[in-house]
């Protein structure tokens, strides 16, 4: 059996982005978590918010350094895999890389340092500044990568001279067709990852009886929060669908499964098998003329299908068609989460209902996989394109032994298998070990110069606490 180089390389690429995203899904929530603890705690000095933000500030510190090593390997593997893509599309995508770097990469390195170690070296004013910056620059991180992944799904802005890409106009390039769209659903998908990842531990401290005040105040918040991004996000989403039946027609086609050239009364397909070689659908079940209105918001609206398009265009069906679902159907068991929460807390019971509890803590690392689920959509649904309908994948692959390839693919995953195990145990010890108590915090407090009515309030804490462990023995 020969091996496909092609083939090879886009395995090798998809392996290493795939275990990149899940490190800053995480961190852009968190951060973000972390400078609203952070700054709730200025504003009143309750405590548990400066517990919330030095308990998970170690957490996302390591998630950070993870995603930094990861991501570092994708740029090579574009000049390795991929020499003849920076040849041609440098001009624009480079830029967008070089922004990245230097306005986002700058600020989270730049004021990293103070936000994990200078909590008692500055004071609290420039501490909370420098945790905002970390945290804007992860959104900037985002912006600029999300831009230049667009500008490869629906390109504008350019000129091609002489088989290359020219800019135009920088400002279509950045803001092209499905950027807005992209760049929101996913710092969205990012705050609800962090959040039920904060929600999911929360809830583990519950049901362990474990540091009860703090999973109280967490959980509550998260809650919350999951009550006001997760509907939104899936208005978003509609949104975003609208647009990808503009542009990337195809696609659509995949993630619903329709396979007429064009149809009317599309049915919303809750199963169904894909079948590529027969260009239709085994084993379908559906809802009649739903997939028409949440496409085109009317019943009997038509929607182009993927018989419009030649065979060699279009992607991998089924690998489509199963990752939008399991992505949505995350999203939905979020929203009732969210509803499940709301129920049980005006019956005061948000926090001693097990089942609730279990499902929650379940829940954890749900929003890591969405994310991965989505990004599947949109990268296995572009394909074969690169640049979509302009330059194709098969086209700007490295010419590269395929046994090279396939060993340094290989490698790939036996280190970053090795790496994910050594993140997971270093996160499992720090909520094993769980946040800082309340005497360590209060010398914290005091070495930050805390006012004293806060170091009083914490005192009491801290006194109650120990009076409880007295009654308890």
């Amino acid at each position: 059996m020969e091996l496909d180089v092609a083939l090879l390389s886009r395995l090798q690429f998809a392996f290493t982005v795939s275990f990149h995203i899940i490190f800053p899904s995480i961190t852009i929530g968190l951060a973000t978590l972390i400078a609203i603890w952070e700054g709730l705690w200025l504003k009143t000095h309750n405590p548990y918010y400066l517990q919330l933000a030095k308990f998970w500030i170690k957490p996302f510190a390591i998630t950070f350094g993870m995603g930094v090593v990861s991501g570092i390997v994708l740029s090579y593997e574009f000049g390795t895999n991929f020499s003849k893509f920076s040849e041609i599309t440098g001009a624009v995508l480079g830029p967008l890389m070089a922004y990245e770097v230097l306005t986002a990469f700058f600020m989270e390195a730049g004021f990293l340092g103070v936000m994990l170690f200078g909590w008692q070296r500055v004071g609290r004013k420039l501490h909370f500044f420098s945790t905002v910056v970390v945290m804007v620059g992860t959104w900037f991180s985002a912006f600029w990568i999300i831009a230049a992944n667009s500008w490869m799904q629906t390109p504008a802005g350019y000129k091609i001279i002489e088989g290359r890409f020219e800019v135009e106009s920088w400002m279509a390039v950045i803001f092209n067709p499905s950027m807005p769209y992209r760049l929101t659903h996913m710092v969205m998908a990012s705050l609800i990852t962090a959040t039920f990842v904060v929600a999911g531990v929360s809830a583990y401290y519950l049901l362990k009886k474990k540091n009860i005040p703090l999973a109280k105040k967490g959980l509550s918040m998260c809650m919350w929060f999951a009550l006001v991004l997760t509907p939104l996000q899936a208005w978003v989403g509609d949104l975003h669908g609208l647009t990808v039946k503009e542009y990337q027609p195809t696609k659509l086609a995949a993630m619903e499964g329709i396979w007429p050239a064009e149809e009317e009364n599309v049915p919303l397909l809750l199963f169904a098998l894909p079948n590529m070689e027969t260009e239709s659908n085994d084993y379908e079940v559906g809802i009649p003329g739903l997939g028409s209105l949440i496409l085109t918001h009317s019943w009997d609206g038509a929607v182009e299908g993927l018989k419009a398009a030649p065979p060699e265009d279009r992607p991998n069906v089924p690998l489509v068609f199963w990752s939008f679902r399991v992505m949505v159907g995350i999203g939905v068991g979020m929203i009732g989460i969210a509803l499940w929460a709301l129920l049980l807390r005006r019956k005061d019971r948000l926090f001693e209902n097990k089942p609730f509890l279990a499902l929650v803590a379940l829940f954890t690392p749900t929003g890591v996989i969405a994310v991965l689920a989505g990004w599947y959509v949109v990268e296995v649904g572009r394909q074969p394109w690169i640049v979509y309908n302009l330059v194709r994948t098969a086209d700007i692959v490295s010419p590269l032994p395929a046994e090279r390839v396939l060993f340094t693919f290989i490698m790939f995953v036996i280190i970053y298998t090795l790496l994910l195990g050594v993140y997971l145990y270093f996160m499992r010890k720090l909520i094993k070990k769980g946040p800082p108590g309340m005497d360590e915090l209060e010398r914290q407090m005091i070495g930050m110069n805390a006012p004293g009515y806060a170091l009083a309030w914490v005192k009491n804490l801290n006194s109650d606490q120990s009076g409880h462990q007295q009654g308890d023995k």
